[in-house]
């Protein structure tokens, strides 16, 4: 037993030999620490050790019940002293050993003196005043006690501070992988029950809670636009009866970052992708999208928002507010291309009756296939979809009514101006049927549609963050004035024209050197006039 005066401790002079002594002491809080078994475990504890909180402490002696499996308990606890001892069980042999305290019990409403021993290891450590930290002065580290696999300290608290790094690590680990690994590396036992609330309080911990995370909204966007020059945040709220009520019940949220903004405006192409995906977290929600594509045919997020469900009224406030920040008026000619799904096409006629509207060939060929689900099908849509010029389109839609009336029939019941590339405008200089922009898009977030609308937020600009990073590293590798996409197409194509100038100028030559005006149209901006006959 080691004990330490908290006067003499506190008022030692410099230079003398207790001063000599305490800094021996300090060093040897450096020192690893062994029990009685033998055993270095991770906490141990000295005397002078000192402790800013009580509440430090006391985690430590948790800690440190659960390494050498005591059952620790506090005898004292209160704003100047705390008092902590072992309840172990203590094997005796002998009953009349030296060693043995009489203790006394109740039976029956009588005092009953017995003979029972008890374990020697305890701890006590106090501070002299409110303000000063928390000594340890008196100190007894000899457990006589028998370990055990039930522990008072494993709750489901400390239990959440152990396995916080496994859970964001890895957010969906099964319980039982959890309460498997904890047995096994403090040999103690905890229930399921106990596994799944560590569980939670980590997964919040990691995360952060849901609902609190609501009440944040406004600092976060304050934060982002005080981040990031030129940024929108736009948050809408439900209407309220009680003007007078100090909170409001959330609904959306917009966000466009300003360099992204700024980056469409100078020098993209007037095409941009729309698409909406679910929240997978407790409160339903959809996430929608804004992507572009850029000068290496990639893809460009330019905004997102999350929203209650994906209706008229949130794509209409999504597009305004989109429509702001690229400074589109209700007479502006861009091109959208998107699913057909029924509010964002109501949407898009109503704000940007102009507007060139594409809907992706693989949707319209996911509805097709459950009537008909052949690939003759698929491939008859493809090729009438594919086609460059109004002759061929219609020569391909004769063909398709021709293996089957009744599902071409169907087809043109959708507007070609939509579909067909033959009746594109050439405005957006793309000649893209599938959104797959926005599919790659939504698959990157997918991970952070499961979290808190903030956690959520941030996991999107973390991303969009780290792919700038990457585009900006490709760009330094680039060589010559093309982008590495646009490079390749015109090699190809350099070597199609080779061929063609080589073997002579037959039908099957024409046709191949139409396609190579059309790439050449699509890198350069520049839609050419081909001949209806060919020529």
């Amino acid at each position: 037993m080691e004990v330490i005066n908290n006067e003499e401790f506190e008022s030692l002079d410099e230079g003398s030999d207790q001063d000599r002594e305490r800094r021996a002491l300090i060093r040897n809080l450096g020192k690893e620490k062994r029990c009685n078994l033998g055993s270095v475990h991770i906490q141990s504890f000295s005397v002078g050790q000192k402790f800013k909180s009580k509440k430090e402490l006391k985690e430590l002696i948790d800690v440190h019940a659960l390494e050498t499996r005591r059952n620790l308990f506090f005898k004292k606890n209160d704003s100047q002293r705390l008092r902590a001892q072992c309840r172990g069980v203590v094997p005796v042999i002998n009953k009349g050993q030296v060693g043995t305290k009489p203790t006394t019990s109740k039976s029956k409403g009588k005092e009953v003196k017995t003979q029972k021993e008890t374990c020697g290891w305890y701890i006590h450590a106090s501070r002299s005043n409110p303000e000063s930290d928390w000594f340890i002065r008196t100190l007894n580290q000899t457990h006589t006690c028998l370990q055990t696999r039930k522990l008072r300290a494993c709750t489901a608290s400390l239990i959440c501070k152990k396995i916080i790094d496994q859970v964001e690590a890895d957010p969906k680990i099964p319980l039982r992988a959890i309460q498997d690994h904890f047995q096994k590396t403090y040999q103690v036992g905890i229930s399921m029950d106990k596994v799944f609330r560590a569980k939670d309080m980590a997964r919040k911990h990691v995360t952060g809670d849901y609902t609190k995370q609501f009440e944040l909204l406004r600092d976060y966007a304050l934060e982002l636009q005080a981040t990031n020059p030129d940024t929108t945040v736009k948050i809408d709220v439900c209407p309220n009866g009680n003007p007078a009520s100090p909170t409001r019940q959330f609904r959306r949220i917009y966000v466009c970052l300003g360099p992204l903004k700024k980056g469409f405006k100078a020098c993209l192409r007037d095409l941009v992708g729309l698409d909406g995906a679910f929240m997978k977290g407790p409160f339903p929600g959809q996430v929608l999208t804004a992507v572009g594509l850029d000068s290496n045919n990639g893809i460009y997020p330019l905004a997102y928002a999350i929203v209650e469900s994906e209706n008229t009224a949130s794509w209409k406030w999504f597009l305004e507010n989109l429509g702001d920040d690229l400074e589109l008026g209700s007479n502006s000619n861009y091109t959208f291309i998107s699913d057909r799904q029924k509010g964002l096409q109501i949407a898009v006629d109503q704000l940007f009756p102009n507007a060139e509207h594409r809907y992706c060939i693989r949707h319209i060929h996911d509805n097709m296939r459950k009537k008909w689900g052949q690939t003759e099908y698929r491939d008859h849509l493809w090729r009438c979809a594919s086609a460059t010029t109004i002759p061929e389109f219609e020569h391909l839609m004769k063909e398709f009514s021709e293996y089957d009336k009744e599902a071409c029939q169907w087809l043109k019941q959708i507007p070609p101006v939509h579909w067909a590339r033959s009746h594109f405008s050439g405005r957006a200089v793309s000649d893209v049927l599938i959104s797959n922009m926005c599919e790659v898009f939504n698959g990157k977030i997918e991970k952070g549609r499961d979290k808190p609308v903030i956690s959520c937020l941030e996991f999107i600009r973390e991303y969009l963050m780290k792919r700038i990073c990457n585009v900006m590293k490709a760009m330094k590798k680039a060589k010559g004035p093309l982008t590495p996409t646009a490079t390749d197409i015109l090699d190809a194509r350099k070597k199609v024209l080779h061929n063609i100038l080589l073997g002579g100028m037959g039908q099957t030559s024409i046709k191949s050197l139409q396609h190579c005006k059309i790439n050449m149209w699509w890198m350069l901006g520049t839609k050419p006039v081909l001949a209806e006959s060919g020529n």
